[in-house]
């Protein structure tokens, strides 16, 4: 419990036993406290009467000569700067893909050799794979004359996918019927013939055509069916690309 001094009945002053007992810095607790400074009261300011601005009208100026306000600036909010930004991306991602696609003639293309009727389109190729291992599984299907694996231009990692161009063209028909699913190294892949070369008008999936559906825009609910592809057409296949 908390020390309780002893005090007179009469003038309530701590007795002097006890305060000969305590030490000078509790005795220090119980002492007086000094008086507050003294401070007169402030003085009441005298504040001017209120008055009319008659004799100021003189010094006002002409309207007719009063200049227009400037406009407020409006400020951008942040939904409208990031759609901005968003239709700027846009407008320039497509203005980028129209000149690719102007550019793209796969018959031009130096890199592409053979003929495009015994070339098979193989995608979805695990990136560990080599073009010897690729010669080896679809070497069942007919002697290959020459074996294409697409890289990146830039960064020179392996793209997916290759072109494979067999001796005869029922070698190729053979190993469209039945390459399509083959495991290599762990994947399925996925075979088609070169449209590139053998399809008026093709374009592949990174110029925005191909048939596959993953960067293709969702049909309406009430769209009726395609027809299933075929080969040789106008379309067909899974997006074989420039050539073999």
């Amino acid at each position: 419990p908390p020390f309780k001094p002893e005090k007179n009945s009469e003038n309530g002053a701590m007795s002097s036993a006890v305060a000969q007992a305590l030490p000078p810095s509790i005795l220090a607790l119980f002492a007086p406290r000094p008086p507050p400074p003294f401070k007169p009261a402030p003085e009441k300011r005298k504040m001017p009467r209120y008055g009319t601005v008659a004799h100021l009208v003189s010094e006002f100026e002409e309207p007719s000569a009063t200049p227009a306000p400037k406009p407020a600036a409006v400020v951008e909010s942040k939904e409208a700067r990031r759609a901005r930004k968003a239709e700027k991306r846009k407008a320039k991602g497509e203005a980028d893909l129209e000149a690719k696609v102007e550019a793209y003639d796969p018959n031009e293309d130096s890199k592409i050799k053979g003929d495009p009727y015994k070339t098979l389109f193989v995608a979805r190729i695990s990136y560990d794979t080599t073009e010897a291992k690729l010669k080896k599984e679809f070497e069942q299907f007919g002697p290959i004359r020459r074996i294409r694996l697409c890289f990146n231009t830039e960064t020179g990692k392996p793209r997916g996918y290759a072109f494979v161009e067999y001796e005869q063209e029922r070698d190729m028909k053979t190993a469209y019927k039945q390459g399509d699913g083959k495991k290599i190294d762990g994947r399925r892949v996925l075979v088609d013939v070169e449209r590139g070369r053998t399809v008026r008008n093709w374009k592949p999936r990174r110029l925005g055509g191909g048939l596959g559906s993953t960067r293709a825009a969702k049909a309406p609910k009430n769209a009726p069916a395609a027809a299933p592809p075929g080969y040789g057409g106008d379309a067909g296949g899974y997006g074989g690309a420039g050539g073999g």
